[in-house]
């Protein structure tokens, strides 16, 4: 998204391409997987293409969590219970004008985040093992009993609805901050720009580090082909 010389005069860049690609693209891998689940079993390879899509880029997600963006790593933005507390204390009593705002992700926020990384990596992962109990399959599961592919299944369906809950959470927090606290959250998301009235100078970011994020997406998209190419042929003789 191009930005006019007087707004980027007036923002500063705080999240980077990558996490602004991954953050979207995840939406819609969640979606897509939804929606291929939800339509007739022919859909089921796109469904698989989606799980790909979410653990792959889930997973780079953790790790430009290390490698990337000041704002991006997690040792700028995971903090412990009091300071969660605090925040969430203030958040609730101070007005619009004086609520504690981050440059980054804020205490609340952070809860989600990890939460939704944590179970798009569950929900992907188990996916790879999973069936339809009838007659598709993922592309792991000549790994595991067919036991075993159906408590994982199981288990894959219901994190799905806990998923969904934190996503509904998520976006909630989001437009409750847009109209209540008067602070934009979704903006920043497209554009990776926040106001320099609120981003001094020196917490801005000064540019993305695609290369080494391509690179990283490379490896971990290369090492899911691997995995999948090499796996067992998968026997679905016991539907």
């Amino acid at each position: 998204m191009t930005t006019s010389p007087q707004r980027r005069a007036e923002s500063r860049l705080v999240w980077d391409l990558p996490v602004r690609i991954m953050h979207w693209t995840l939406a819609l891998a969640v979606l897509g997987s939804w929606l291929t689940q939800e339509l007739d079993s022919a859909s089921f390879e796109w469904h698989v293409r989606c799980g790909y899509v979410v653990l792959v880029t889930a997973v780079v997600r953790v790790l430009w969590g290390f490698i990337g963006t000041r704002h991006a790593r997690f040792r700028n933005f995971v903090r412990g219970p009091a300071a969660i507390w605090r925040y969430a204390r203030a958040w609730i009593v101070a007005t619009p004008e004086s609520a504690t705002r981050y440059v980054g992700h804020n205490p609340l926020g952070v809860l989600a985040i990890l939460a939704m990384l944590a179970m798009l990596i569950a929900q992907a992962v188990t996916g790879l093992f999973a069936n339809d109990q009838i007659f598709s399959a993922g592309p792991l599961f000549g790994y595991v009993s067919p036991g075993l592919s159906n408590d994982l299944t199981g288990f894959h369906k219901k994190l799905f609805y806990w998923l969904l809950a934190v996503i509904a959470l998520h976006v909630t927090a989001a437009f409750v901050y847009l109209f209540w606290k008067r602070e934009n959250l979704i903006l920043p998301m497209l554009t990776g720009r926040k106001s320099a009235r609120l981003v001094a100078a020196n917490d801005a970011i000064s540019g993305s580090r695609l290369l080494l994020w391509l690179t990283t997406v490379a490896v971990v998209a290369g090492a899911l082909y691997w995995v999948v190419q090499s796996a067992p042929q998968a026997s679905l003789s016991f539907f």
